[in-house]
């Protein structure tokens, strides 16, 4: 028989099984509760994938002429874009444009700069974007878990 914990603990975040929640995301992770370090909260996420893919769609639209939200064989150019400023801008910066406004980082899961290889992974999970859109309870997406990298408040 299949016990309801099993079968709804993925989606719970850790410690639903065990019964020991985490009084604050990122608590597991020894992050702090809030400012600096603290884990970066679903909305500043929200908002900075916001700001970079409409500054995606601009350009996709200034430069290479692709109307807004039109299919055909340049459909995929403002999510190609949107690949290259992440590839190129956590790469380097560690943070994109949106994660900038918003006063985020993506540091790897020891507390240093995300490598290129882990850029790699996070990269082309959330291009894929399905990955991005489950968490689990320290906020940290699938895309983020897989490439072992976090995104925190500066």
């Amino acid at each position: 028989m299949i016990d309801r914990k099993d079968v709804g603990s993925w989606l719970e975040g850790p410690g639903s099984r065990t019964g020991a929640p985490t009084a604050y995301p990122g608590e597991r992770l020894g992050m702090p509760r809030d400012g600096a370090g603290s884990m970066g909260r679903f909305g500043r996420r929200l908002v900075a994938a916001l700001v970079d893919w409409t500054l995606c769609q601009l350009v996709a639209f200034g430069v290479f002429g692709v109307p807004f939200g039109q299919a055909g064989p340049h459909s995929f150019t403002p999510l190609a874009i949107f690949a290259v400023e992440n590839l190129v801008l956590l790469s380097t910066l560690g943070s994109t444009i949106g994660h900038r406004v918003v006063g985020l980082r993506v540091l790897s899961r020891d507390g240093h700069p995300a490598r290129s290889f882990q850029v790699l992974v996070r990269t082309v999970l959330l291009c894929l974007f399905l990955p991005a859109m489950f968490w689990d309870g320290d906020g940290r997406g699938l895309h983020d878990k897989a490439a072992g990298t976090l995104i925190v408040r500066t």
